[in-house]
């Protein structure tokens, strides 16, 4: 029995959940996202979006849970939006923006130029003595979360000294290094 697929979600005011075929589109002040489903039954009852599934088959009962989590997540991005806070730690890592693109001094020869799609907003943050921290918001968690980890991807944080993109917040397992 999948005690998060039993929760209903709760529509919040300003928000309108419409079901056309296997499609559900969510819409709210911050925009509108659209997702398929296929193999559990979706009902909308005064406020509250109800998941069922049809039998219970083990891959009916993980998609029962995951299509309630990702219903809930699009509800909660178009009412207050996801962001994600990248923090870049190594001496001569930079990073900034023009508009959508993303430019990063990670160390490499070159810079690396990152065109991030229109629908996540960039905004970096450099001050004197701190790490830089790349900020992206979006109302789509799926999509932050993998321009997230394409631009921690370009410098993954090492063991030894702890150096590379991380989020803010993530901790980093150290390792001795060598010893005499």
């Amino acid at each position: 029995m999948s005690r998060i697929g039993n929760n209903p979600v709760t529509i919040p005011e300003g928000v309108t959940i419409s079901i056309d075929n296997s499609i559900v589109t969510v819409k709210g002040k911050l925009g509108e996202l659209n997702q398929e489903f296929s193999d559990i039954a979706i009902k909308i009852e005064d406020n509250l979006v109800i998941l069922t599934r049809s039998s219970e088959h083990k891959d009916h009962k993980a998609k029962h849970g995951l299509y309630r989590a990702l219903i809930s997540n699009m509800v909660d991005g178009v009412t207050t939006g996801w962001t994600k806070e990248l923090e870049l730690v190594g001496v001569g890592y930079r990073a900034t923006n023009q508009g959508q693109k993303l430019d990063l001094a990670l160390g490499y020869s070159h810079n690396i130029v990152l065109q991030v799609v229109p629908e996540v907003k960039v905004e970096t943050i450099s001050e004197k003595g701190k790490n830089p921290i790349v900020k992206l918001t979006s109302n789509d968690k799926q999509l932050i979360g993998q321009v997230a980890a394409k631009i921690r991807g370009f410098r993954s944080p090492e063991p030894y000294k702890g150096k590379g993109v991380r989020f803010v917040g993530e901790q980093v397992r150290r390792k001795a290094g060598k010893s005499a």
